[in-house]
């Protein structure tokens, strides 16, 4: 919110912003969750969305509370869906979850993934969900490897802190552009969309050529 605005804020206007945090959180914390779990909702522009409305917003500690909510969420997610592949692993039939992973995994991505895995180790774990569509591959790499929940879960942490970071980041920029709260959310939602597809566009034009 300006800084003019901030100063006329009144007591009727602190219920909707008060209410909206209320909602706000759990549906971000929920739709990160599902968006890890299932992985087709644009979770890295939920989050800037949210950092966005959380820049414009009077109530202290907002941002903070979406870096929180996001990174927890996507480690939460995270965690849960590598533990549904490893049971897939372990299993003669698999899982429709262990499927799921491989699907979204094209071949090459895979070998890839697996060859800086074993070069890198955790390093490329924590790196993986900074890179669009990267986190997939190098979760089925790390399935593959057998690696334990532990030392999963000691690469992923670090991974989801830096995730929600980057993409808080990228709100707290568009909400610095613009004096309305929903001309920032447009701006950091096609910022994201345009990191997400840039792998897509740069590979398209290597073939091309």
């Amino acid at each position: 919110m300006p800084l003019l605005a901030a100063s006329a804020v009144t007591p009727a206007s602190v219920v909707p912003e008060s209410t909206q945090q209320a909602i706000g959180y759990p549906s971000l914390f929920l739709l990160v969750l599902i968006g890890a779990l299932v992985p087709v909702i644009p979770t890295g522009a939920l989050v800037s969305s949210a950092a966005v409305v959380a820049f414009h917003q009077t109530a202290p500690f907002s941002l903070a509370m979406v870096f929180v909510t996001a990174s927890l969420a996507a480690f939460l997610g995270d965690a849960a869906l590598y533990w549904l592949g490893r049971r897939g692993m372990k299993s003669k039939n698999g899982s429709r979850w262990l499927e799921a992973i491989r699907a979204r995994a094209p071949e090459d991505r895979l070998t890839q993934a697996q060859e800086k895995l074993a070069a890198h180790g955790v390093a490329v774990l924590v790196l993986s969900r900074l890179v669009p569509a990267g986190r997939i591959p190098v979760m089925l790499a790390c399935l593959m490897a057998r690696w334990p929940m532990r030392r999963f879960w000691r690469g992923n942490l670090p991974a989801c802190l830096a995730w929600a970071v980057t993409y808080q980041l990228i709100g707290i920029l568009g909400g610095s552009l613009f004096d309305e709260p929903w001309e920032g959310v447009v701006a950091a939602i096609a910022l994201t969309l345009l990191i997400s597809a840039t792998p897509s566009l740069w590979k398209r034009v290597r073939s091309a050529r």
